[in-house]
């Protein structure tokens, strides 16, 4: 049972040949890894924090771009309000000088056509006067011929036949 003790305080308390062993094989395996593994993943996770921050100034860029815009296209759009405004405004503005400008125009037409019916009137007017006269002068100079061409006796005759005549240019 010695023995059992021994060999059991044996593995608990290190040999100097152990401990030197495994010092020169951690230390070994230290290097190894420092050289061939913290090194290539010391620079992924510099990479990695570098593309990380790249990609953090790119978003910062890229929502400082959205926000640029942003505004440029509120301003675009009250420009174009603005502009619609205007146009509006415009049209309005010439529809009403149209409109005013054909009312002008017709009341130009209607004048013109008064005025021409007017002289239309008139020249009719004048040609009717100048018919009464001539049917008057040809009713007189038949009047007279028939009062010449008859032979009254007397006055009374010239009379009666006169006025007979007259009642049948009444007549007519």
């Amino acid at each position: 049972m010695i023995l059992l003790e021994s060999s059991s305080t044996a593995l608990i308390t290190p040999d100097l040949g152990l401990i030197f062993w495994t010092t020169l094989i951690f230390l070994i395996l230290w290097f190894l890894l420092g050289r061939f593994a913290f090194k290539p993943i010391g620079n992924a996770l510099r990479q990695r924090s570098e593309s990380i921050d790249d990609a953090l100034q790119q978003a910062e860029k890229a929502r400082n771009e959205m926000s640029q815009l942003q505004a440029d296209n509120e301003r675009i759009i009250n420009e174009a309000k603005e502009e619609r405004v205007k146009i509006l405004k415009e049209a309005k503005e010439m529809r009403e000088q149209i409109i005013a400008k054909a009312k002008e125009d017709a009341k130009e037409e209607a004048r013109k056509e008064t005025e021409k019916a007017m002289q239309e009137i008139e020249n009719q007017k004048m040609a009717a006067i100048i018919d009464v006269k001539n049917m008057i002068g040809n009713s007189t100079v038949d009047l007279a011929k028939k009062v010449l061409k008859r032979e009254l006796a007397t006055p009374s005759d010239h009379e009666a036949f006169i006025a007979q005549e007259i009642e049948k240019l009444n007549l007519n």
